[in-house]
């Protein structure tokens, strides 16, 4: 299981920004969500949802506007929505404490994880390459989460010579994108997306690896 806890691995600084909503409970432990802003380098604010445990809440307050470090894991699950299943991403906290200072690197994820969906590579009416590549990375108990990322420039077109099955390690920061969607002819309801903008990708055991920076 240790070896499954190395291949899921974020950080993150940021501010409380919602109170806590209680989630659900496995085994008589409550779980709870709240949300958390984390600041990007060009002062953009990426707001990600987190999951906590109620047996972490005795250490720490999580009022609105503390600052605070969490380290964890990236998850995801199903959820039915609306007469469909969606699927829901969190990041799941195996520990929080006070942030005290910022560092350089505020967000930071780290997958290794399996292809399991055919990359998409495309161009940006101004030319920007992008691809979506969706991971499976595995999670004790035969469970995987299913994790979209995105690449960019040269990492975009190295998922072009990447299959279905294909074992890969990225490292890059998770991202919210808000969107709008069209419920009716007459309503637009504005959405949030979630997806790990990848900086540095390479085939697992392999030599061949490429590194370059998304949007910020």
């Amino acid at each position: 299981m240790d070896n499954l806890m190395l291949n899921n691995k974020i950080y993150l600084e940021g501010k409380v920004t919602s109170g806590l909503e209680f989630s659900h409970e496995m085994y008589g432990e409550g779980f709870y969500t709240f949300d958390l802003d984390v600041m990007r380098l060009s002062d953009s604010v990426d707001k990600l949802n987190i999951t906590v445990s109620e047996r972490l809440l005795s250490d720490i307050k999580l009022d609105e506007g503390v600052e605070i470090i969490v380290e964890g894991q990236l998850r995801s699950y199903n959820k039915f929505i609306d007469g469909s299943n969606k699927l829901i991403l969190t990041v799941f906290a195996r520990n929080i404490e006070p942030c005290l200072e910022r560092s350089k690197n505020p967000n930071e994820i780290f997958l290794d994880g399996y292809i399991c969906k055919e990359p998409i590579y495309r161009t940006t009416p101004f030319g920007r390459e992008i691809a979506d590549v969706l991971l499976a990375v595995n999670r004790a108990y035969n469970k995987s989460d299913y994790i979209p990322t995105i690449a960019w420039g040269r990492n975009s077109r190295f998922c072009q010579t990447l299959n279905v099955g294909d074992n890969i390690k990225v490292w890059g920061r998770l991202q919210s994108r808000e969107y709008q969607k069209k419920v009716s002819d007459s309503e637009v309801v504005k959405k949030i997306a979630y997806e790990v903008s990848i900086s540095k990708m390479e085939r697992a055991n392999k030599e061949e690896s490429t590194g370059e920076e998304g949007a910020v």
